[in-house]
């Protein structure tokens, strides 16, 4: 109970705005605005405890470390496997080297591909931290399958020493390939959440963090080559010195590891809610469009669209976007009806906002720009399949007593990511910033116009490096270092175009469909996985099969050259077209490739 004193105290007290007059008043709410935007994110992120996150206490490069390093440690297991897995098939499971190749290559389009899946599920129900912990768990367990099928014997067939070789069983062949399911599927999850989580971490609203998260994306990228040379040197040596159970099994616990690393960081991050399914949206917004379109409902002006008048939008957790003139017929969605307007609960299979318009538009703009950076990735399908090929059948000694595990010969193209990437960022931008005054150096789009210029040297090197192996008197003595530029070709390709598209289609996305948009440049890499064994498929039944076709189960007695000349033409006609979209680009701010896509200095010079 208040003693007398304390409720005269009480009486007395005068709140300090009741004495303020109005400027003093206008002031103050001033002040507290920039205290709130110098301390709290404005992109919608909350922290572990679900409250505005604030920027001293979460994200940052606060956060971005435990992201960056689980990255190095879930590519160390995916790219051990990965490089591994076609001789795993030929020499454990027994089948032949172009249907071995062929596998590979539909199970990294399939784990790949499958990150379309993963996006949905992160961006409508789980958001991205949960869905990567929950694929993570499903990664684990296929890859403590795939170890078991290296340790146990009865899960391959007997050791052949005398061709032909019995094929496996079918339960052998249905366990390996589930093991490798899980693996895909868990990769599907994982990978388009991880790089969009990481960007999370940085207020793209905030000019100091926006630099910061440019400079993550490219760090990001270093990360995955880390994790990649790792892999395919230490893993593949032990896989070769110890056989696949260890060569696989370490992997295993390294994939436990990952987990164990971005849990760590829980308190750290800063997380976005799920926003519900962005694919619902669009369909919403097709429906709605037709609907009013077979009606005979024509927009005359902007102010016929409906949009909500709150400060956010309706979908949930996501930011306005402003009207753009493209794709006017998807308008027609957010036409105001006149029976509409006495109306206040919006139905959206009936009538949609400009915003959720505006993103469908969003997606359908960069849908040139990814198609146009497929071709790429058919030739990165290379690496891990004939390079490889190349690679075991060439003089690897390294010196009087050591010789370079097959496997272990992609290191080219990681080594020259790791050089390149560090170099790019310290050297190459403020050098390219100083002469364009473009924060980044160059355009997103122009980074990616000069991956896939490289990425036509790249195969031009493969073919006459190999039509020298083929013609060559021992083709046994020629030394593996002569495919080191057709790998530092593709690694210097890769560097430019994927961090390009990192940052590309992370700035082109809406709040809603970051993780659907990482997912649309990941599944390049699948469908080129898949293209690259469709062409494979092509040239076998045109030119004879494996007994005389170009590409046969004995390499000295291909014509690989041949397929390599092939893809260097298909990257000819890819860079014309990727040209011609790239120059007609408008980003969702209006710019253009030729000035800038998601220009830094634009944008805040319009806030």
């Amino acid at each position: 109970m208040d003693t007398i004193s304390e409720r005269s105290e009480k009486s007395s007290y005068v709140e300090p705005s009741a004495v303020m007059d109005p400027i003093q008043k206008q002031h103050s709410y001033k002040k507290l605005e920039l205290i709130s935007e110098m301390t709290f994110v404005s992109n919608g992120c909350v922290d572990f405890r679900g409250r505005v996150a604030d920027k001293r206490k979460t994200g940052g490069w606060r956060a971005s470390p435990f992201i960056i390093v689980n990255e190095v440690a879930e590519r160390l297991a995916f790219f051990a496997v990965a490089v591994s897995m076609v001789l795993y098939l030929v020499t454990e499971m027994h089948q032949s080297l172009p249907n071995a190749a062929t596998h590979v290559t539909d199970w990294i389009g399939a784990a790949y591909v499958l990150t379309l899946v993963g996006a949905f599920i992160a961006d409508a129900y789980l958001g991205r931290f949960l869905t990567i912990i929950v694929f993570s768990f499903i990664y684990f367990a296929g890859m403590v399958m795939l170890t078991l099928s290296a340790k146990l014997d009865r899960l391959r067939p007997p050791l052949c020493l005398k061709r032909p070789c019995p094929p496996a069983s079918d339960g052998q062949t249905a366990f390996l390939y589930t093991a490798l399911g899980l693996i895909a599927i868990g990769t599907g999850g994982i990978k388009p959440c991880v790089s969009s989580f990481g960007a999370d971490q940085f207020d793209e609203e905030d000019e100091r963090e926006v630099v910061k998260k440019y400079a993550f994306f490219n760090w990001f990228f270093f990360a995955i080559n880390m994790g990649a040379l790792l892999g395919i040197t230490l893993m593949v040596y032990v896989q070769q010195e110890k056989g696949f159970a260890w060569g696989f099994g370490i992997p295993t616990i390294t994939m436990f590891v990952s987990i164990v690393i971005l849990a760590a960081g829980f308190w750290n991050y800063r997380y976005k809610k799920p926003m519900g399914s962005a694919f619902t949206r669009f369909v919403q917004v097709m429906v709605v469009a037709t609907k009013n379109h077979l009606q005979g409902h024509r927009v005359v002006s902007d102010d016929q669209l409906y949009e909500v008048p709150t400060r956010e939008s309706d979908i949930f957790g996501a930011r306005k976007l402003t009207h753009t003139p493209q794709y006017r017929f998807l308008d027609k969605a957010a036409i105001i009806k006149p029976q509409d307007s006495t109306t206040t609960i919006r139905n959206r299979w009936k009538q949609c906002t400009v915003t959720q318009v505006e993103e469908l538009k969003c997606f359908i703009r960069v849908l040139p720009i990814w198609a146009t950076t497929i071709a790429l990735s058919i030739s990165f399908a290379q690496l891990s399949t004939f390079f490889i090929s190349q690679a075991t059948i060439m003089d690897r000694k390294l010196g009087p007593h050591f010789v370079i595990p097959s496997g272990s010969i992609p290191v080219f193209s990681a080594i020259n990511a790791l050089i390149l990437v560090p170099i790019y960022e310290k050297l190459i931008v403020p050098f390219l910033r100083s002469k364009t005054g473009h924060k980044r150096g160059i355009t997103s789009l122009q980074r990616m116009g000069v991956g896939l210029f490289i990425s036509v040297f790249a195969m031009a090197s493969a073919a006459v490096v190999e039509h020298k192996r083929r013609t060559h008197a021992n083709p046994k003595t020629l030394s593996v270092f002569w495919l080191f530029p057709q790998f530092f070709l593709i690694g210097s390709a890769e560097v430019f175009t994927y961090v390009g598209q990192l940052e590309f289609f992370y700035d082109e996305a809406t709040d809603g469909t970051r993780s659907l948009s990482s997912a649309m440049f990941l599944s390049e890499i699948g469908i080129g996985s898949w293209l690259s064994t469709a062409i494979v498929k092509i040239i076998e039944k045109a030119t004879g099969e494996e007994e005389k076709g170009w590409l046969r189960n004995d390499l000295n007695a291909s014509k690989l050259d041949y397929f390599y000349w092939i893809l260097m033409a298909i990257n000819v006609v890819n860079l014309v077209a990727y040209l011609c979209v790239a120059r007609r680009y408008k980003g969702r701010d209006g710019a253009s490739a030729t000035g800038s896509v998601r220009d830094e200095s634009m944008v805040n010079g319009q806030s």
